[in-house]
C-alpha cells in the first residue's frame, strides 16, 4: 500500500521543529524556534504571542491543499481542517481564534478576569459614595470631638426626653436616653428642667417626675446635684411665678418629696433659714417644712400629688363632684369649676357630673339653678371636656332613676322636662336623648266591676 501524502497544517504538525526552523513554514528561514514550536503545538501563551506579520499563503501550501482535496482517500486531514479552531483563510498566524475567547460557550482568554477586576475597581465619579476630597477611598481615622453646648441647648434636649417619659412612663429608658447626652458636670440641669416642665403639667405628671428623680438617684444624680438644682429653682422662683402662680407650693412639694425619698438630707432646709429674703422662696421652704413636720409626714408624702384618678374610690369622686357643683352655684365661676373637674383626671367618669347636675336641678326646683347648670354643661360640652357619649350616659341614668326620684320630688318629671328642653335649645343634648324623655303615667279608675282599684299606665 502506498504512502499517504499529508499536507497543510497536519504536515506542519508532523514535521520536525529543527527542519521547519531551517526551511520555515513557507520555505523561508525566517521563523524562530519558539514561534515554530507554538505553531506546531497550536498553543501560544499570552506572553509568548507570535509577533510577525501575517503572510499570504505560499505556493507550497496551496499545492499541498490542492493535493489533499483531490485525493478521495484522505479523510482525516480534511476533517482536522474542518474542526480546527484556527483561522482557515490562510492569512492567520496559527493561533486560536480571538485568543481562545471566541465562539459560543467559551470562558474567555486566560487572564481576562484580571482585567475585569481592574475595571470593577476603577473609580466611578457617579457613585453616591464618591468623595472628591478622598477619591481613592483611603482609610480615614475618626476622632471624637466633644462640642461645648450651652445650658439652653441641653435643657431643650432634656425637655423633649422628659415629655416622652410622660407618654411611656419607663424611667430606665429615660435614664439611658439622658446618659447619651454626656452631661457629667451639668447633671443638675436634669432636675431643674424636669421640675420646671412639671409645673406646667397635671398632678399625675408631677408624680411621675418625682418618681423619675428618685430613680435617677445613685445612677446619674447625687446629693450635690439635687442641692444645686433646687438652689437654682429657689433663686428663679420670681420668674417661675409669672408663668405658674402656684410655683412656690409646687416647688415646696418637690423638695419635701425628695427629702422623703432620701435624695437630700433634712438639713437642706436648715441652711436657708434667715438667708432668704425673697417672698416666694420663703413660701416654698415653709411649705416643705410644714409637710415634713406633720404627723406621719414622710409616709403621707408618697401621695403629695394626690392619688391618680383611676385609683380613687368612686365615693370619693362623687363627693368631689357634688362639692364642685355646690361651689359653682355659689360662685358662678365656670373656669374654676372646669379646672377642678380636670384636676380629678377621670374623663371616663364625667357622666357622674352630668347626673349630679341634673339631680341637683330637680331638687332645687328653681329657674336660677336650671339656667346655671345648663350653662355649665354647655361650656363643658363645647370645650369637649365632657364628650357627647358621657353627656348622653348622664341623662339616661337620670331617666332610669326617675321612679325613685319622683318619690322624694313629686314634680320631678315636670322639672326634668323643662331642663331637657333648655339643654336642647342650647345644643347640649341630641334629639335622640330628648325622644327618650320619660313621661309620668296618668292614674285612672277602671270600670265599676274592678271595685274602684287604681291602676298606673306604663310609661310611653
Amino acid at each position: 500500500m502506498g504512502e499517504v501524502a499529508v499536507s497543510g497544517p497536519m504536515a506542519i504538525m508532523a514535521a520536525d521543529p529543527d527542519e521547519v526552523l531551517a526551511n520555515g513554514v513557507d520555505g523561508s528561514p525566517s521563523d524562530t524556534k519558539e514561534n515554530v514550536e507554538g505553531i506546531i503545538n497550536g498553543v501560544a501563551g499570552l506572553n509568548e504571542r507570535v509577533k510577525r506579520r501575517a503572510k499570504r499563503p505560499s505556493k507550497f501550501l496551496s499545492k499541498e491543499l490542492n493535493r489533499a482535496n483531490s485525493d478521495s482517500q484522505v479523510v482525516a486531514p480534511l476533517r482536522a481542517l474542518k474542526n480546527s479552531r484556527k483561522s482557515r483563510n490562510g492569512f492567520g498566524r496559527g493561533l486560536p481564534k480571538k485568543g481562545g475567547a471566541g465562539g459560543k460557550g467559551t470562558w474567555g482568554a486566560l487572564g481576562s478576569e484580571l482585567a475585569e477586576e481592574e475595571l470593577d475597581g476603577a473609580i466611578d465619579t457617579n457613585d453616591p459614595n464618591y468623595d472628591e476630597t478622598n477619591p481613592e477611598n483611603k482609610e480615614i481615622k475618626m476622632k471624637v470631638i466633644h462640642v461645648d453646648r450651652s445650658d439652653e441647648e441641653i435643657q431643650k434636649q432634656i425637655s423633649s426626653l422628659v415629655a416622652e417619659y410622660y407618654d411611656h412612663g419607663d424611667t430606665h429608658e429615660t435614664y439611658l436616653s439622658l446618659e447619651e447626652l454626656n452631661l457629667s458636670m451639668r447633671a443638675h440641669l436634669v432636675l431643674v428642667t424636669a421640675v420646671e416642665l412639671a409645673m406646667d403639667h397635671k398632678p399625675s405628671h408631677r408624680e411621675m417626675t418625682s418618681v423619675l428623680l428618685a430613680d435617677l438617684y445613685g445612677h446619674m444624680l447625687y446629693e450635690p446635684h439635687y442641692a444645686k438644682g433646687y438652689d437654682m429653682l429657689i433663686k428663679n422662683l420670681s420668674d417661675l411665678v409669672l408663668d405658674t402662680p402656684d410655683a412656690p407650693t409646687i416647688l415646696g412639694n418637690f423638695i419635701a418629696r425628695s427629702i422623703a425619698d432620701d435624695c437630700i438630707p433634712p438639713k437642706f432646709l436648715q441652711g436657708y433659714k434667715g438667708k432668704v429674703d425673697n417672698e416666694h422662696a420663703v413660701t416654698a421652704l415653709a411649705r416643705s417644712e410644714s409637710l415634713l413636720s406633720m404627723r406621719h409626714g414622710l409616709v403621707r408624702l408618697d401621695n403629695v400629688w394626690g392619688v391618680g384618678g383611676g385609683t380613687r374610690p368612686v365615693k370619693y369622686l362623687v363627693k368631689k363632684m357634688v362639692l364642685l357643683l355646690q361651689e359653682y352655684l355659689s360662685s358662678a365661676d365656670i373656669a374654676e369649676a372646669t379646672r377642678c373637674l380636670l384636676e380629678l383626671e377621670v374623663p371616663h367618669f364625667h357622666h357622674e357630673l352630668v347626673y349630679e347636675a341634673i339631680i341637683m336641678t330637680i331638687e332645687k326646683m328653681d329657674d336660677r339653678t336650671s339656667a346655671m347648670m345648663c350653662e355649665l354643661l354647655g361650656s363643658l360640652h363645647r370645650a369637649i371636656i365632657i364628650t357627647p357619649s358621657q353627656m348622653k350616659a348622664g341623662f339616661l341614668r337620670v331617666y332610669e332613676d326617675m321612679p325613685q326620684i319622683c318619690v322624694d320630688v313629686p314634680p320631678a318629671y315636670t322639672v326634668l322636662e323643662r331642663f331637657v328642653m333648655r339643654c336642647q335649645a342650647s345644643k347640649v343634648v341630641a334629639d335622640d336623648v330628648v325622644k327618650k324623655l320619660p313621661v309620668r303615667g296618668r292614674k285612672r279608675f277602671v270600670s265599676e266591676g274592678d271595685g274602684g282599684r287604681v291602676k298606673d299606665d306604663a310609661y310611653f
